[in-house]
């Protein structure tokens, strides 16, 4: 699964909040409870938040293997 735990910490070290995201950048709060869900956001949103916070894609999002899907995959 993608999760988006990159992304708080990236936004606590630019200084950046989710009101300021919501306020003067124009990220909608259900764009900013998916990415808190871990759910699916389109990639319109991670380049605006890439140019945002002027950081990489690491700096956002990883990967993590789910339990479920290791198991599948044997």
């Amino acid at each position: 699964m993608i999760s988006f735990s990159p992304l708080w910490e990236t936004m606590k070290t630019k200084g950046i909040s989710q009101y300021r995201l919501i306020k003067f950048h124009g990220i909608s709060t259900g764009q900013l409870d998916r990415l808190r869900k871990n759910e699916n956001v389109s990639t319109y949103t991670i380049d605006q938040l890439c140019r945002i916070l002027d950081c990489d894609l690491s700096d956002i999002a990883e990967y993590v293997a789910d339990d479920s899907q290791k198991e599948a995959e044997t």
